[in-house]
């Protein structure tokens, strides 16, 4: 396999790697938290495995929950932790499970099913996104817990038992979508937890994922007693009069209507120092920000909080009034770096648009220079884009920033006329160009550059190693056209699909790919019953529509399902008042649309996917490969392009990177000196997600979750741990 290395870069990292000291006691044998550590580094001292013995690598064990979707559309984005002899994780059906982390063999399931009524028939009620779970000890009483979240719910789970503690919340559980400072009624009501939460002394601080439209709830910060479930502290992250940020509001009621600004990537915590440490989202109503004018905070920010009280420290916004859903999508890492002599304690935040933001951990002060530079204005009625944006002169970016016609893929020369028409039909503009009319390119694409997959950091060297797409999406702005004269069921239906629905699934309901399906013959397909019970309950990455009700409700159904029904009086149950925000929005959006040609690759010169290793003492870009390839074009002698990816890196002292997240079904170890692949294995399905490492009884296993169901892989359900068999 060939790629693409930066000479320079690789003999700086070797002139690192082996003349760095050793940082005390990196001894590390589990992996108690997501992302490895609550510095989030995704980092282990194990170095058994290395590279002289990495290709002795082979199967130890593999355990299936076969609870996979069979129409290919579930997942499992679990990073599983491993305390003592134990493996917890989730499965496609957010059922927690704990695994013997030596042999895979099941010691307990809890299926969330089963102390849930209302979903125990329900096919759908749990085929949804997980990456990880939370641990927590009372040394004193010695109990252990597990908190884990399914939907709004997290659950504390007995690890003896795997059971619910019943003195948790309701019964075992908190809700999420409860005490958040604000009437219920007054925003969407999807809420969900994909990430876990982080633990500091008896707190479990959290954050959640909410809806994308300008109706989204909230995404305050919280956090809540870990015995109890008790909540003991907010951060408004939408801020109220009187609070940090309000002035970057041009409405001061702001927060009495609009959401977002959550963190729904996951934190890191400097335990020391009692700082969480908190990456947020855009406001709600991603593309079109005319009705939330000015700066917008805390959204598409890093705040740092006093984790005991959560008492605002500082923060710096990465992306002004976000106009492109540019969330900050992965949990920060923490480093220590020297420079000049001098210890300096850092937080590093990778972006969707291929940047790292390095920042003192105690003041907020950036560590390399930060610019606000000029971007262009919008041409959108009703508009009024923020003038500048930050750009760091330093790390160098780890994605391309630029996509021009010289840039469209060549590979094919039958496909190469169809890009270029296809790229000309949008309008090309830099980094950060408005959304408009006549459309234009987001690159990197709205699922990164950087995602939520995270980047790992060597803690002796504080190289960080970071996977990157670079896939064009194009983003068009079109009217929405009210139903006008057609005031029957379907042509109120319509509106109401216009509203909620045209953004992922199409104007014309024929969807994108495997992430957004066609919805064209709904009928054919699903009863009115079964319709609804996927609107209002959501499925996979879909959020639920709870919000529609009565009228509105039979509307929509008659037009997604083609229904011939006489126009009926509203009932009095009608949606929520949340339409009042979603009606004062005159525009919606064609769709989440990659550029790809008719056989599916990327439109775009190759690398397609990417693995980088970036200094952040120097902040120089070491090296660059491509990650993932194409067996068909390999064999036609192209070389390897690198696949769109999802999930992130782990770095050993052992010398190595392992990451799976590509399209190709397999998991890879890279020299980290070099970016050279030195061993690589498939899988039962993509591993769409972190793989975790630790070591028992003098072994070092890696471990991969195996969950697929994204960009058209097929669905899985197993775990699959890799330990070196005998020498050969």
């Amino acid at each position: 396999m060939k790629h693409l290395i930066l000479t320079f870069g690789t003999l700086l990292l070797n002139l690192l790697l082996f003349n760095c000291s050793n940082p005390a006691d990196l001894k590390q044998n589990s992996w108690p938290t997501y992302a490895g550590s609550k510095e989030g580094n995704r980092y282990s001292s194990n170095d058994q495995i290395n590279p002289a013995n990495v290709s002795r690598l082979q199967v130890a064990w593999s355990y299936s929950s076969e609870d996979k979707d069979p129409d290919n559309r579930s997942q499992n984005q679990c990073n599983p932790i491993i305390v003592g002899d134990i493996l917890y994780g989730t499965t496609p059906r957010l059922q927690l499970i704990a695994l013997n982390a030596e042999t895979g063999e099941l010691r307990w399931k809890f299926d969330p099913a089963s102390f849930d009524s209302t979903a125990k028939n329900d096919k759908y009620a749990y085929y949804k996104v997980n990456r990880g779970v939370t641990y927590w000890k009372d040394e004193k009483n010695n109990n252990e817990r597990i908190f884990y979240n399914t939907g709004a719910k997290v659950w504390s789970i007995d690890v003896q038992k795997g059971s619910p503690d019943l003195q948790f919340g309701k019964g075992g559980y908190i809700d999420l979508s409860e005490n958040l400072d604000r009437d219920p009624e007054t925003y969407n009501a999807f809420i969900a937890a994909t990430s876990p939460g982080v633990i500091y002394k008896n707190l479990l601080i959290m954050g959640h994922r909410v809806a994308e439209s300008a109706d989204a709830a909230p995404g305050h910060i919280r956090a809540f007693d870990v015995r109890t479930g008790e909540l003991k502290w907010i951060f408004h992250t939408i801020p109220r009069p009187g609070e940090k940020g309000i002035e970057t509001w041009e409405d001061q009621d702001a927060y009495k209507k609009f959401g977002g600004a959550n963190s729904w990537a996951g934190m890191s915590l400097d335990e020391k120092r009692g700082i969480v440490y908190v990456p947020t989202g855009s406001i709600g109503g991603d593309f079109y920000g005319g009705i939330r004018k000015g700066q917008n905070l805390f959204g598409n920010s890093l705040i740092a909080l006093d984790a005991a009280t959560g008492k605002y420290i500082w923060h710096y916004q990465i992306v002004h009034h976000d106009l492109w859903d540019r969330d900050l999508a992965a949990n920060p890492n923490l480093i220590t770096l020297t420079k000049n002599g001098k210890k300096i304690y850092a937080v590093a935040q990778i972006t969707k648009h291929g940047y790292i933001f390095v920042f003192n951990r105690e003041t907020g002060e950036p560590i390399f220079p930060i610019e606000e530079r000029k971007v262009p204005p919008t041409d959108l009625a009703g508009e009024e884009a923020w003038p500048t944006q930050p750009f760091p002169l330093l790390p160098q970016p780890f994605a391309r920033q630029k996509f021009t016609l010289e840039d469209v893929s060549d590979i094919d020369p039958e496909t190469t006329l169809e890009l270029i028409e296809k790229f000309k039909k949008v309008k090309y503009g830099e980094l950060f160009t408005p959304p408009s009319k006549e459309g234009v390119w987001i690159f990197p694409g709205f699922d990164g550059g950087g995602e939520w997959g995270g980047a790992a950091v060597d803690a002796e060297t504080n190289i960080m190693y970071v996977n990157s797409s670079e896939l064009p999406w194009a983003l068009t702005i079109v009217d929405i056209v009210k139903n006008g004269n057609d005031k029957s069921l379907k042509g109120i239906g319509k509106s109401i699909y216009e509203k909620y629905c045209t953004a992922c699934h199409g104007a014309d309901r024929k969807g994108n790919g495997s992430s957004f399906p066609s919805l064209l013959s709904l009928n054919k397909k699903y009863s009115s019953e079964q319709t609804w019970n996927l609107i209002e309950k959501g499925k996979n990455m879909m959020p639920a529509f709870k919000q529609i009700k009565g009228f509105d409700k039979d509307a929509l159904l008659a037009f997604l399902l083609d229904q011939e029904q006489p126009s009926k009086e509203p009932t009095a149950e009608k949606s929520t008042s949340t339409t009042n925000i979603l009606d004062r929005v005159p525009y919606t959006t064609t769709g989440y649309n990659r550029f790809l040609d008719k056989n599916g690759y990327p439109g775009i010169k190759p690398p397609w996917g990417t693995l980088n290793a970036v200094d952040l003492t120097s902040g120089k870009l070491l090296w660059k490969v491509a990650l993932g390839e194409f067996d068909e074009l390999t064999k036609k002698g192209i070389p390897a392009t690198g696949t769109e990816n999802y999930g992130g890196p782990l770095v050993t002292k052992g010398g190595l990177v392992f990451i799976a997240a590509t399209k190709d079904e397999k998991i890879r170890a890279f020299d980290k000196r070099t970016g050279e692949v030195v061993w690589q294995a498939p899988l039962p399905a993509a591993g769409y997600a972190t793989p975790a490492t630790y070591s028992i009884n003098g072994k070092q296993y890696v471990v991969i979750a195996c969950g697929g169901g994204k960009i058209g892989s097929k669905s899985g359900d197993s775990y699959v741990a890799f330990a070196l068999g005998d020498k050969k």
